[in-house]
């Protein structure tokens, strides 16, 4: 698989290592933050599931919390094979390390391009899931009685006060529904039909 033979001086390969351990460094970081966004994508779907039409796309909070995890581990060895890799000496010990280290690389690289592009699809599923439930639970919110959609005014009604919204697509979406229970309307009353 070598190219060719390349030979450094002590110089430069302490420079290379102090570059790749570097490198490594802010993948570990930026591992850190994957697996924060997953969590994060993990928690608000768990707060906002009420107005959820369906689960099915929780894989990626999932993968997003998997990968970072995985590159945390996988770049902090990394990180401590180029610190011993600027002595020599040292880096006979972990010389036979360094290639399945390489294929962990690879593929938790392909993992991290699979994560992006499942996020980047799904952006369009969360979308419609958000959609069709937040219609769904708008026909319910009058069923505050009704046992499993007892905390679902109190969801809508956060929900539509921490992203300053009203409906769906606006104010007059709640104009196709009967949002009042009927315990507050009297429906043989000719002034309510009407």
């Amino acid at each position: 698989m070598a190219v060719g033979k390349v030979t450094f001086t002590k110089a430069e390969r302490r420079t290379l290592a102090k570059f790749l351990w570097v490198l490594n460094w802010v993948s570990v970081v930026t591992g850190a933050t994957l697996f924060g966004l997953g969590l994060f994508l993990r928690v608000e779907v768990q707060r906002w599931q009420e107005v959820m039409s369906e689960q099915s796309f929780l894989y990626a909070p999932h993968m997003l919390m998997s990968t970072g995890l995985a590159a945390c581990a996988v770049n902090f060895l990394g990180g401590k094979i180029c610190l011993e890799g600027s002595d020599a000496e040292k880096f006979l010990r972990w010389k036979m390390v360094v290639m399945p280290y390489v294929v962990c690389t690879v593929v938790l690289t392909a993992c991290v391009l699979a994560g992006a592009v499942m996020c980047y699809i799904i952006s369009s599923q969360l979308e419609e899931v958000l959609f069709l439930g937040l219609r769904t639970a708008m026909r319910y919110y009058k069923d505050t009685d009704t046992p499993g959609r007892c905390y679902l005014k109190r969801t809508l009604d956060l929900l539509q006060i921490q992203f300053q919204c009203c409906g769906n697509s606006g104010y007059r979406d709640w104009f196709q529904v009967q949002w009042v229970s009927n315990r507050y309307l009297d429906m043989n009353n000719s002034s309510v039909r009407e």
